[in-house]
């Protein structure tokens, strides 16, 4: 199935899209804590309150999670790009929920900053808490995939060693639109994705080139903190982000970015200035 956190009527909801209508799920609010992979199999639907799934005001998949995990230089071709050596050791950074943007919603350009990248990724949202979770269990602790674009602040992100500072902007990382369940779509065989700025195509990889899966990637995070329901691992973009390219590209004002994956979905956000 595909789920999305959403507003209805000016109210919060938990929504399942079956075919053209989104159902709230009874008494949820949002995905996240309350979502556990239990409930997602068996949703309470509220069906007499359905409403058309085309034109629904969507929220951040995951409007409140726990932990945003970030996985970087996890493809082989954005580590050849960055000149850097391949890691053993998932290069990990974190994220606030105060970043995070919905399907359709701004980026938000701030104006301390004038290297605004992108990075399109594959998201994937916990279902079944663990800790110290062995790489053969791993695939039983995903609620679903979703898509990111892990927009950076080049600038800020290498004023230090630490990425702390140019990763985690308020309002700049679109996650959405909807949570794709893992019986929906197959990714142990790999799925494309790609992104697009104004409709040029910048991006373009395969999931399954990841050098740490997304078994590793659950395992390695477990192994030194809990992961919860609702927590969110952004598990790294394919070579091609503006900061690499010559000539450099970065985000404008206006711009479009579209991140789509097979069987996962489309996001897509315009750019614009941050409001005073």
């Amino acid at each position: 199935m595909r789920f999305a956190s959403a507003l209805i009527d000016g109210e919060c909801a938990a929504v399942a899209l079956t075919g053209d209508l989104a159902v709230p799920l009874d008494a949820i609010a949002e995905l996240g804590s309350a979502t556990p992979s239990e409930i997602l199999a068996n949703p309470p639907l509220v069906r007499e309150r359905a409403v058309p799934a085309a034109g629904l005001t969507l929220r951040p998949l995951v409007p409140h999670p726990g932990k945003i995990i970030c996985v970087g230089l996890n493809y082989r071709g954005h580590v050849t790009e960055s000149k850097r050596e391949l890691p053993t050791y998932p290069v990990l950074f974190v994220k606030f929920p105060e970043s995070l943007v919905a399907h359709g919603e701004d980026i938000e350009l701030p104006p301390e900053s004038s290297q605004v990248d992108y990075e399109g990724e594959l998201a994937v949202v916990i279902g079944r808490s663990g800790r110290r979770i062995a790489e053969a269990d791993a695939w039983s602790h995903v609620a679903g995939y979703t898509v990111a674009n892990d927009v950076t602040m080049r600038d800020y992100q290498y004023k230090t060693h630490q990425w702390l500072q140019g990763k985690s902007w308020e309002r700049s990382t679109p996650l959405g639109p909807y949570l794709v369940t893992p019986d929906e779509v197959d990714l142990t065989k790999g799925a494309q994705l790609r992104l697009s700025v104004n409709g040029r195509e910048l991006q373009s990889g395969n999931v399954s080139q990841m050098i740490f899966d997304i078994p590793k990637l659950i395992s390695v995070v477990s192994e030194f903190v809990t992961l919860a329901v609702g927590d969110v691992i952004l598990t790294g973009t394919p070579d091609g982000v503006g900061f690499r390219r010559d000539p450099q590209v970065f985000l404008t004002d206006g711009d479009v970015v579209r991140v789509e994956i097979d069987g996962v979905g489309s996001l897509e956000n315009k750019v614009a200035t941050e409001k005073a």
